[in-house]
């Protein structure tokens, strides 16, 4: 009889554990939905605690994409964003790679550097970058941007690629290499295939970072409506509101910049998940 009691006294303090958790999802889940419906609902229902009271209203969507340079903002960053996050991994993965199983001098030194830079905050890299760059003239241009997105989030790829690296060993490589491959078709054809949930995870981050960054944007993409990425276009029309008043707008304006992230969280976790699987089952195979 006791010993039933401390099992379920101890299946109840496990549960116990689980409460804050629900609890954060329940919030955000209710606080998510409440945008969605208000981004489909007028703006006299949004302040009448009203939400959805005469049905869904699509032209928010479609009058927000017109009428608010949603599309050109949108274009925007989806150019700066994928670019950024493309060059990033092509610049930090063979870097990464070499730190992680190659053995030279100044390796260490390489390694601290990165950490360093990860370290510093942007805020006092501005003002010498803005400097250099009004010198060379390349304020108020997309690729200034590209430039800037893809610099700084270098050091944190190549970080967390050398740990995922070191994580591979290192006879694939050599197997691949006995068999006639070179070094470099074996990263690319061998490594970078194994390494995809690492590349995947540190996408997302990048994607994110990227995709919601406006101080930068803010400082070198600023004065010209065509350059404008999503996040300063966000901004632009919270302060619109002031006069405009289309509070419904803005909600559809915040779906369409929150739903890309979502969409490539969804999706690259399925690969992600698919990746591990077959994997999983090559190794198996092996053995």
């Amino acid at each position: 009889m006791k010993t039933h009691r401390s099992i379920t006294s101890r299946k109840a303090i496990g549960l116990l554990r689980y409460i804050p958790l629900v609890l954060w999802v329940a919030f955000w889940c209710a606080a998510l939905g409440w945008i969605v419906a208000a981004s489909f609902s007028t703006t006299r229902e949004i302040f009448s605690n009203n939400v959805l009271g005469s049905g869904f209203h699509f032209e928010n969507y479609t009058d927000a994409w017109k009428y608010n340079n949603v599309s050109t903002y949108f274009k925007n960053s989806l150019m700066v964003t994928g670019i950024s996050c493309v060059l990033v991994l092509l610049i930090a993965c063979p870097a990464a790679y070499v730190l992680a199983k190659k053995k030279f001098l100044g390796e260490q030194l390489i390694m601290n550097s990165t950490v360093i830079a990860m370290s510093i905050p942007q805020v006092m890299l501005i003002i010498p970058i803005y400097i250099w760059f009004i010198k060379a003239k390349l304020v108020g241009h997309l690729v200034t941007l590209i430039i800037l997105y893809t610099t700084l989030n270098v050091p944190y790829t190549v970080f967390y690629m050398t740990a995922f690296f070191s994580t591979i060993p290192s006879a694939f490589t050599e197997a691949a290499m006995i068999d006639g491959c070179t070094e470099r078709k074996a990263l690319w054809k061998i490594i970078m295939p194994m390494a995809t949930p690492g590349v995947i995870t540190v996408t997302i981050f990048n994607f994110m970072g990227i995709w919601n960054e406006y101080f930068i944007a803010l400082i070198f993409a600023n004065g010209n409506d065509k350059i404008r990425t999503l996040s300063m276009g966000l901004q632009n029309m919270i302060t619109s509101m002031t006069y405009t008043g289309n509070w419904a707008g803005l909600f559809a304006s915040i779906m369409i910049v929150f739903m890309p992230t979502f969409i490539l969280y969804l999706f690259l976790s399925q690969v992600s998940r698919e990746a591990v699987s077959k994997a999983n089952a090559g190794l198996s195979q092996e053995e």
